[in-house]
């Protein structure tokens, strides 16, 4: 039987890195794509790399790496923006399947910054688009966000709810993507799935996240800041049940919805190959809680500082996975505790006490 050839975006990324791993173990050849940008430390991102069996001296712009360690992964540093080069690299292997992770990632940052998310998660994205167009891809998969349902207050959050009041640049773009996604699925019958992710963490995670902050300032003995004076609530979502309900969804390939009806439009479905899915823990946890779980593993009580709600932040988060549920059996059954002990064993042994 032939090998899927999968083409994975932000493979130097958090959750990139770990689908990777993941799909090591099965009858797939994967080629990884990342820029390697300095959003964060680039030192994890090599380090997720070697991880996978990269040497990263061997790691050049525009140029295929072979795994040390996996016969069936590669890899190019290259920015989704050329489109050229782009092309060339789906004209060379013919992929089947392309699951996009890549993007500038950040609600606070996307404030400050706001070309960097045209650039990588507009133009990326409609580049990716372009490609899996004219090579005809069985399925694109792509990162959506939690951040998209913006203002909406009505819990659980659903992909058949309205999704138009988003209160950041980083949650835009992402809408922006699901509204390219299926405008390419209607006009050329391409199959997108779009998975709007809650809260990811676990190890290897990304620098920025408050649950990294947290570790590190509690490790540095240095107070920390909790917005919306202690009362956010977060669908935290540990990264293995994350990449297993992505490695279910990407041979799920997304028909269209007969019973979909334009006069009540439901926005997780269409007409067209287009599908929109919630990927969390449907569980929400106060940060106070999970700071304290933190706390306990490290053995360390820490300094709250608390703070008024941040510009393009939401309150609480709770994820509706029912559809992931009925369709796919996702069912995440890691612990906040497991996971958060998970996080702190690799943290210890990455950085050690955290001054590095």
């Amino acid at each position: 039987m032939k090998s899927p050839k999968i083409l994975i975006t932000g493979t130097a990324g958090f959750i990139g890195f770990h689908l990777c791993k993941k799909l090591m173990s099965e009858n797939v050849n994967i080629v990884g794509l990342d820029n390697i940008n300095d959003y964060y430390d680039v030192g994890l991102k090599y380090g997720r790399l070697a991880e996978l069996g990269f040497q990263t001296q061997d790691i050049h712009y525009n140029e295929i790496t072979q795994s040390d360690k996996y016969d069936n992964l590669k890899f190019i540093r290259l920015d989704l923006k050329e489109k050229q080069k782009l092309l060339e690299i789906f004209e060379k292997y013919n992929f089947d399947y392309v699951v996009n992770l890549a993007a500038q990632a950040g609600v606070r940052y996307s404030i400050l910054n706001p070309d960097a998310y045209m650039e990588s998660n507009i133009i990326g994205f409609y580049n990716i688009l372009e490609c899996c167009k004219i090579h005809k891809i069985k399925h694109l998969v792509y990162a959506s966000s939690s951040s998209v349902y913006g203002l909406n207050e009505k819990m659980p959050l659903s992909t058949n709810d309205n999704v138009d009041h988003p209160i950041s640049l980083y949650a835009t773009s992402k809408k922006s993507n699901e509204l390219l996604a299926h405008c390419y699925s209607h006009l050329y019958n391409i199959p997108t799935t779009g998975l709007r992710f809650f809260t990811v963490y676990g190890p290897w995670g990304r620098p920025d996240m408050a649950y990294f902050l947290f570790t590190k300032k509690i490790c540095e003995d240095k107070p920390i800041d909790i917005y919306n004076y202690g009362k956010m609530e977060r669908d935290f979502t540990y990264i293995d049940d994350i990449v297993e309900g992505i490695r279910r969804i990407i041979k799920r390939i997304p028909k269209p919805d007969k019973n979909w009806n334009g006069k009540k439009p439901n926005p997780g479905t269409s007409k067209a190959p287009f599908k929109l899915y919630n990927i969390g823990n449907s569980s929400p946890v106060k940060l106070t809680d999970f700071i304290e779980v933190i706390e306990k593993k490290l053995g360390r009580k820490v300094k709250k500082n608390l703070m008024p709600l941040q510009p393009g932040d939401i309150p609480k988060t709770h994820a509706d996975i029912s559809n992931l549920e009925n369709e796919i059996n996702y069912n995440p059954s890691t612990s906040i505790e497991e996971g958060i002990t998970k996080f702190i064993d690799w943290y210890l042994e990455f950085y050690g006490d955290g001054s590095r």
